[in-house]
């Protein structure tokens, strides 16, 4: 544990990605096995089931600290976070420990079925033989907040790094449904893999965002534009009579998509698309909102199906026949993928996204206006002789997306940020007019500069109303321009609506409150864009 904590604490303090990559390598090297594949899944989001709530855990620490409990609250927004509020109220160790991870991983899941007493005297024992740095680990633990800037390509070049072996054929084993419980070290990382290159992706080729105006790219001639459409980029691989789907983080996704796997019967083997994951109302794209009802789901109910169905749209061929293309022009890349795709029957899964036809900017910054009325964020833009790169390559290709929506809105609650910002206001709540009151549709916490929110917050202590927990109502005084990139219907909300990454546009002082916009402005948008 005291191994782990200190890769923990490492791993936090640094933004290096090469510090991370070292520190994680390193811990490989001489982990036992069994805390090394604890480490894979805790960073790989296999958490333990948390089999205690917070507000207990937030009890016991007060009264082990010999502090009322009102006192703890006070301190938990300032801290920002709680795992490490308890760690520091809490006395120091009188005992100490030389037990490992996975020792304590398996104290910890045995809680989920012990009775009360039983958990809080284990807590506190736990808690009386660690230091605080470690008491802070164990507390994520057991709120089930464990998280740490490491993403899994990150562990997975670590791993690489350690073990001397392929990072994609790393990344293929550690996908799946297994836990620490299920497999061994060995068997997850060591035994052979025949199935890891048959499913091994391509690094995806990324684009720019532009910004300038697109005659700077030269002659229209020269590029493809077609729909950035509002989906799931994904890579469908078709070898050895099986198929995967991979996202562009790199995750395998191919159970998630039942809907693909008819794709074995009209593509041949040794075929690798990239192109977007939609869901498809027979014509169309339908909303994100409706794919978005299935992502993060393992498994899909029959219903989900049938009322979201998911096609792949496909833009480019990355492997035909298994020949790898990707040094071949993209315009050679594009014609191979419509000959491969001119026989598809209308009943498969895949459909070629089809190129926009355009002879100046001009024309193409009309068609762009209508992105919207498509389903679609925007135009990409692809240079015909542009090879598919690695990562992101500036000048090849593009995505010009449309401006966001926006809205002037009320902010109502104000509630404190974490980590650097854990002694600022920066979580806001924000509303519109209806008649007389004012209806909460949107929270946002990013948009402003540091001043900003600095200025905000001692606003905020001064016009307080009421407090509920780390909450804090407003006097309803700002408004605030909301940008987001969609809206849909959303009945859990009061306002009947949801908004997509919504975020603080600008500060509106020139702006009154009875200037701000209305529920009814909200309903003509989801009317229009929703």
């Amino acid at each position: 544990m005291k191994d782990f904590t200190a890769l923990y604490t490492t791993i936090d303090q640094t933004t290096k990605t090469s510090a991370k990559v070292s520190t994680l390598a390193r811990y490989f090297d001489t982990a036992p096995e069994e805390d090394k594949l604890w480490t894979i899944a805790l960073f790989s989001g296999r958490r333990p089931r948390r089999a205690i709530t917070t507000t207990r855990l937030r009890e016991w620490a007060a009264e082990r600290a010999g502090i009322p409990l009102w006192l703890f609250e006070e301190s938990y927004p300032i801290v920002g976070d709680l795992a490490e509020t308890i760690a520091l109220v809490l006395p120091p160790a009188e005992a100490g420990h030389s037990d490992s991870l996975t020792a304590w991983i398996t104290r910890l899941r045995a809680l989920d079925k012990a009775e009360e007493d039983s958990r809080k005297t284990a807590v506190l024992d736990a808690w009386n033989r660690m230091e605080a740095s470690e008491r802070m680990v164990f507390n994520k633990l057991l709120t089930g907040g464990f998280r740490v800037g490491v993403s899994r390509k990150l562990m997975t070049r670590a791993l690489a790094q350690s073990t001397g072996q392929d990072e994609a054929e790393l990344a293929h084993r550690l996908m799946g449904d297994w836990t620490p419980e299920t497999t061994t070290w060995s068997a997850l990382i060591e035994a052979p893999d025949t199935g890891a290159q048959a499913s091994r992706p391509y690094p995806f080729c990324l684009a720019y965002g532009l910004e300038d105006a697109p005659d700077t790219l030269g002659d229209p001639a020269d590029w493809l534009a077609e729909w950035k459409w509002d989906g799931i980029r994904g890579q469908v691989i078709l070898r050895d009579s099986q198929h995967f789907i991979w996202s562009r983080g790199e995750e395998l996704m191919t159970d998630r998509f039942p809907d693909l796997a008819p794709l074995i019967d009209f593509l041949p083997q040794g075929t690798v698309l990239d192109g977007e994951l939609v869901a498809w109302d027979g014509k169309a794209p339908m909303p994100f909102n409706a794919l978005q009802k299935r992502i993060g789901r393992k498994t899909v109910p029959k219903k989900l199906l049938n009322e979201a169905p998911v096609i792949l749209l496909a833009y480019d061929l990355l492997e035909d026949a298994g020949q790898d293309l990707r040094q071949i022009p993209f315009t050679t890349r594009r014609a191979r993928l419509d000959a491969l795709l001119s026989d598809i029957p209308d009943d498969a899964p895949i459909r070629p996204s089809p190129p926009i036809a355009f002879e100046t900017w001009d024309d193409l910054a009309q068609t762009r206006a209508e992105a919207r009325d498509h389903r679609a964020e925007g135009l990409m833009l692809k240079r015909l002789d542009s090879p598919y790169h690695t990562g992101r390559k500036k000048g090849d290709w593009w995505k010009w997306k449309l401006d966001p929506l926006t809205i002037d809105a009320v902010m109502i609650y104000a509630q404190a940020g974490h980590g650097r910002r854990a002694n600022l206001f920066t979580d806001f709540t924000f509303a519109v007019r209806h008649g007389n009151d004012l209806v909460p549709f949107t929270k946002a916490y990013s948009g402003l500069t540091d001043a900003e929110f600095r200025k905000i917050t001692a606003w905020v202590r001064k016009n307080t109303q009421q407090r509920f927990g780390p909450v804090r109502q407003v006097t309803p005084e700002h408004v605030f321009e909301i940008a987001f990139e969609g809206i849909h219907e959303s009945p859990r909300h009061k306002s009947g609506v949801a908004l997509r990454f919504p975020r603080m546009k600008r500060w509106r002082h020139d702006k009154p409150v009875d200037e701000a916009n209305t529920l009814d402005d909200l309903h003509q948008m989801l009317a229009q864009y929703g």
